[in-house]
């Protein structure tokens, strides 16, 4: 069963079409689940629907692929972009330019439609910032991380 709606999709590949130019690769640090139950080991907690939504997100747009890394079966595969086992699922968002959008979680709900935003952003490797807030960031002595936290409501 698919998870995004026939009606979404529709809007979510014209939205691609018209702003997705350039390719983007969206790699997933999942964990698939075990065959056996091992008691004190917790089983990652919506990595499969993550998958499957990154899936049909992809399917939508021909610049758009996916990397699927297993952190059970290779745990420094997320090393490069920070992520370890227990931050699973993660993605990163990889494309034109400098800069790279990394998830943590499932962009379900309100997140959704950043993720597809964000996704548009790395293909053109720029962003919707006024020249104003350019100008202000272009005055930091420094490379700034931003961490944007969310919860469900």
């Amino acid at each position: 069963m698919a998870i995004i709606s026939d009606g979404n999709a529709d809007q979510v590949r014209t939205f691609f079409a018209e702003h997705v130019q350039e390719p983007v690769t969206v790699e997933l640090f999942t964990q698939k689940r075990s065959l056996l139950t091992i008691p004190g080991q917790q089983e990652c907690e919506y990595c499969e629907e993550t998958e499957s939504l990154l899936n049909e997100v992809v399917a939508l747009s021909p610049n758009l692929s996916l990397a699927v890394h297993d952190l059970r079966a290779d745990p420094h595969a997320g090393e490069a972009d920070g992520i370890t086992a227990e931050m699973v699922p993660s993605f990163v968002l990889h494309g034109q330019d400098r800069g790279k959008i990394r998830f943590l979680g499932i962009p379900a709900g309100y997140e959704f439609s950043t993720l597809i935003q964000d996704i548009a952003s790395v293909s053109t490797g720029t962003t919707s910032l006024t020249p104003a807030t350019r100008d202000a960031l272009a005055q930091l002595p420094g490379d700034v991380h931003i961490r944007v936290f969310v919860t469900p409501t």
